[in-house]
């Protein structure tokens, strides 16, 4: 940043103009260049990603309508394909969850169950359970092991109301809206369109 002959360096102190060195300063010109364009092209993306996010609403809109439906709102993923096929586009939105304090009654009643279960066979099962409430070192616990459970058809009072526990503590802290666009290849498969820069 300048400021009245002098110019801010890294360290927040102001060095005269003339004490920095030609490359130093045509560096510095050139990187603020690039960073006016790249601000310039991500308000223009993001511009763009709102643009299509309501055209893909109001189309799903429209096409309800022919049958009489009324969908309200973002409802799942959507995929809208060209009438020759070449492109499709996808409209994806992911829901981000975690577990309340009900979780904690679950854990207790399942490891209640593999207690009393150690004495036979169940070294599978108790080994599953492990995993599924292990944590990863920032803590968090892996939501998919956890639902996974519920697949296990085990005829237990206490594990059935372990899975309506897990089933209830589960909630929904906020989505993400996703879109990608695809271009047909010449054997039928789908290449993603990237607006990543790297992917370019």
């Amino acid at each position: 940043m300048k400021t009245d002959g002098y110019m801010e360096d890294a360290q927040g102190r102001l060095v005269p103009l003339d004490q920095i060195k030609e490359i130093d300063m045509a560096r510095h010109e050139l990187v603020m260049e690039l960073v006016e364009q790249f601000q310039t092209m991500r308000e223009q993306m993001r511009a763009l990603k709102a643009r299509i996010m309501d055209d893909v609403e109001s189309f799903v809109q429209m096409s309800a309508e022919l049958y009489g439906a009324n969908i309200g709102g973002k409802k799942g993923n959507v995929t809208l394909v060209t009438f020759d096929g070449r492109y499709k586009l996808v409209r994806q939105i992911s829901e981000f969850t975690t577990f309340d304090e009900r979780l904690q009654a679950a854990e207790g009643l399942i490891r209640q169950c593999i207690k009393e279960w150690s004495e036979g066979s169940n070294s599978k099962i108790q080994a599953l359970v492990n995993d599924a409430f292990d944590v990863d070192k920032q803590g968090r616990i892996n939501t998919g092991r956890i639902l996974g459970l519920r697949r296990l058809k085990i005829d237990d009072e206490r594990w059935k109301n372990a899975m309506e526990a897990i089933s209830d503590s589960l909630q929904t802290i906020g989505s993400k809206t996703y879109v990608r666009l695809y271009e047909r290849r010449d054997d039928g498969s789908y290449k993603p369109l990237p607006l990543d820069i790297a992917a370019i």
